[in-house]
């Protein structure tokens, strides 16, 4: 926002005249809520890192037969209460998911869908073992079951939900840094951009080069038959506090 169009009437005179509103960027935005959706999440919903999680942990009841007794039920309800009662006093964002009028499945599903890192599976059989059956929201498939105790539960859960937050930042980073492509002539610019790629270019600090990177992708990228290829052309983006080593009389990119 131009600072020109923030002015404001000044309070302590009475003339009309205007003073600006002083302004701050914290560099968060909206995109960053995008990308953190578009690098974690799946086909099957929202996948969220638990320290940004609102909820953290769900505790679902499940394995009720037919010939479950009401003292059963009472039981199984009450130890999954008690359990996000528990957590909730380790400092962890945890609720029971004690809904009578959907199946197990379904809030299994729901619960997935908005990205909960853990879910906490307890059944008859558990109580027997006095274990609570855990799924990680950020593992597919059969491998994200994982037995915890419920003696410990609190412990258990919390070293599992650091577990869950260490490996999305590993994986992120690591298919981030499989697309940094280091670049030093412009022959090879254009198209590795084209292939989904950050380039690590050598780049003077002149205004005006970076203008003519710009445009000079965009002009190249049209050329391209990939629809893919962005038609914006390449946005210097910043300066990487570590520096590639270049050879002595490496020059601008462009």
């Amino acid at each position: 926002i131009n600072a020109e169009y923030m002015g404001f009437e000044d309070p302590a005179k009475h003339d009309g005249s205007k003073i600006f509103a002083y302004q701050n960027s914290w560099g968060l935005t909206t995109r960053t809520l995008g990308v953190m959706i578009m690098i974690h999440s799946d086909n099957k919903g929202l996948v969220l890192p638990p320290k940004i999680a609102p909820t953290q942990v769900v505790v679902i009841p499940c394995g009720l037969t037919a010939k479950a007794t009401a003292e059963d039920k009472e039981r199984l309800f009450g130890v999954c209460s008690l359990t996000a009662q528990r957590l909730k006093a380790a400092g962890v964002r945890a609720k029971a998911d004690l809904r009578e009028h959907y199946t197990p499945g379904w809030r299994f599903a729901d619960w997935e869908l908005k990205g909960v890192p853990l879910r906490l599976e307890i059944g008859p059989k558990d109580l027997e073992k006095d274990q609570a059956l855990g799924c990680r929201r950020d593992i597919g498939g059969k491998d994200n079951k994982i037995t915890l105790p419920l003696k410990d539960i609190e412990g258990a859960v919390i070293s599992t939900l650091d577990t869950i937050q260490r490996d999305l930042f590993e994986r992120a980073k690591q298919e981030r840094d499989s697309h940094v492509v280091q670049v030093k002539e412009w022959k090879d610019f254009t198209s590795t951009l084209n292939q989904r790629n950050l380039i690590l270019a050598p780049v003077c600090s002149k205004p005006d080069v970076e203008v003519q990177i710009k445009a000079m992708s965009a002009k190249e990228s049209q050329q391209q038959t990939d629809e893919r290829a962005p038609s914006m052309g390449a946005k210097c983006l910043c300066i990487p506090f570590e520096q590639p080593p270049l050879e002595a009389g490496t020059k601008c990119i462009i």
